[in-house]
């Protein structure tokens, strides 16, 4: 009986302790809001699984990402093709085999705001725009996950939903999900991520 008392005791203290660790959803966004807000510079490798439902098939890419608080964004697939994405302010440049394509008006707009939602994505503020989103966290020891459910109509063209996957430790995000209507899901996980170091402009130069 005194083994099963001792325990029963160590057994609420973990659970306590567990408990009083556990952050409410406040706590996190606001976290997750000032590691953004300290974040200037970001770069990584990425490894993007693309599912597409229809064909019962996946897709595996990969590549750099850097990133710049200043509106820029270079996405950078190495393998098994190149193609590179670049936004720099209202500027939007793609590259395939050392060429530029011209892209007309309405593309711009359509790569713009799919650049943004990215960019806002990998930078952890998408969380704050509660313009575009309806957001929801659940957490754990593990893992904070932020669902973003859209509420324009071109986003939700886009997608049905985003989710994040936050590393606690880092407060940054580790794994975007894109889920479009019809079903498909692109998995990005972002690796080797280094913050607030010093990137080429030359990267973002968009002509």
């Amino acid at each position: 009986m005194k083994r099963l008392l001792i325990l029963l005791s160590i057994l609420c203290t973990s659970l306590l302790q567990a408990s009083a660790q556990q952050l409410s959803e406040a706590q996190v966004r606001q976290q997750i809001r000032e590691t953004a807000s300290a974040l200037h510079t970001m770069q990584c490798d990425f490894v993007q699984t693309r599912q597409i439902s229809m064909l019962d098939a996946e897709i595996t890419s990969g590549g750099k990402m850097y990133y710049h608080q200043a509106g820029k964004l270079r996405w950078e697939y190495t393998q098994p093709y190149t193609y590179t994405f670049i936004l720099n302010g209202n500027k939007v440049l793609l590259k395939s085999n050392n060429r530029s394509e011209a892209i007309d008006p309405d593309q711009k707009k359509l790569f713009k705001r799919i650049a943004q939602i990215t960019m806002n994505c990998v930078a952890g503020k998408s969380l704050s725009d509660d313009k575009n989103f309806k957001t929801s966290i659940s957490t754990d020891q593990k893992e904070w996950t932020a669902t973003l459910l859209p509420r324009r109509k071109d986003i939700r063209q886009l997608f049905q939903k985003i989710i994040l996957h936050f590393s606690p430790q880092q407060k940054m995000v580790s794994e975007v999900e894109l889920v479009e209507e019809n079903g498909d899901r692109t998995l990005i996980v972002l690796k080797h991520i280094r913050k607030n170091e010093k990137i080429s402009e030359q990267l973002f130069a968009a002509y």
